[in-house]
């Protein structure tokens, strides 16, 4: 499979890369609500993308409060330093007032390693981008991040956010080596010409890609005569793509892409993630996943790069 650096680390992740959010299971369980995931399809599909080119893991300290970093680790075995793992700080601040305290930014890359089973994370992330009132911890967290690094715990920097104006504020202070959000067809503001585009160039900053098939929409799971229906707990209930005229609308789009390139969903997933990965600041585009039938679908876009034509078609299909 296809490498492309973080930043200029070199740190060479697979273009297509997995995101480990759905491995900390639904809130009933302490995750963040998707629906659990077995240990065992944890371990097949994780050892069958191994097995077939992946090489980086994107995982967070709050998926199920650890569940997803052990899972990770106990399906990688002894192949855990094979590959590049990455993990987030930001949302358990335990018993401070701001998650990026620096003694909780230690405390928490301490437990992930532990939960990782290893001594040095590739990539470490700020997981948002509120660092109190008036940025009054941002310093002292730029500062612990880079004490983590000069003791080999931490490797890379990155910063995970979910605007524009919190990505120009803040990266040309805590200059990361790549900042993630979500990004794809219907939302390719990040990677397309644009100002945070314009400002990884000039930083050498790259990024990487989580939602990059829309929580599945963009797969041809769902149509209009098969609309989603989501367990109680499922995260994906609340959220805009889902609701009535966001969703009718997006399925207009698929239904150009199924003209274009296929009903499919191989051919749609290589539509979608080969769509992300054609943008110049893109390094990699992380999918989530259940079990190996989903990672063998995201695996089937590997080194399917599109046509300048093929590109210009499906960004005009969701205008």
């Amino acid at each position: 499979m296809n490498k492309r650096e973080i930043g200029k680390t070199g740190i060479m992740v697979s273009e297509i890369s997995l995101g480990c959010w759905t491995l900390g299971g639904d809130v009933d369980s302490g995750g963040m609500g998707w629906r659990g995931v077995s240990d065992k399809d944890a371990a097949e599909a994780i050892n069958y993308a191994v097995d077939n080119g992946v090489n980086h893991f994107d995982n967070a300290d709050v998926y199920g409060s650890g569940k997803a970093e052990k899972m990770l680790a106990s399906a990688l075995g002894a192949r855990n330093k094979q590959v590049i793992i990455a993990s987030k700080v930001g949302w358990n601040k335990n018993e401070f007032e701001n998650a990026f305290d620096a003694r909780n930014i230690r405390r928490q890359c301490e437990q992930s390693l532990k939960n990782l089973k290893r001594e040095t994370l590739d990539i470490y992330y700020f997981h948002n981008c509120d660092f109190g009132k008036d940025d009054a911890y941002l310093e002292g967290a730029i500062a612990e991040f880079h004490k983590l690094r000069s003791e080999g715990m931490i490797k890379a920097i990155g910063l995970s956010g979910y605007s524009a104006a919190d990505f120009l504020r803040l990266a040309p202070r805590i200059k990361p080596d790549c900042i993630q959000s979500w990004c794809n067809i219907i939302h390719p503001d990040f990677v397309a010409e644009g100002p945070v585009s314009k400002m990884m160039k000039e930083l050498n900053i790259t990024f990487v890609a989580f939602n990059p098939l829309s929580r599945g929409l963009l797969t041809g799971k769902f149509s209009r005569e098969n609309p989603p229906v989501f367990d109680k707990n499922d995260v994906r209930e609340t959220m805009d793509e889902f609701k009535p005229g966001n969703f009718e609308k997006l399925m207009d789009g698929v239904d150009k892409l199924k003209a274009k390139f296929g009903a499919a969903g191989e051919e749609l997933v290589r539509a979608a993630l080969q769509y992300i990965l054609y943008h110049e600041t893109a390094a990699c585009v992380i999918p989530g996943f259940r079990n190996l039938q989903q990672v063998k679908m995201n695996l089937s876009a590997a080194d399917k790069g599109l046509t300048q034509e093929e590109f210009m078609y499906i960004r005009e299909a969701f205008l």
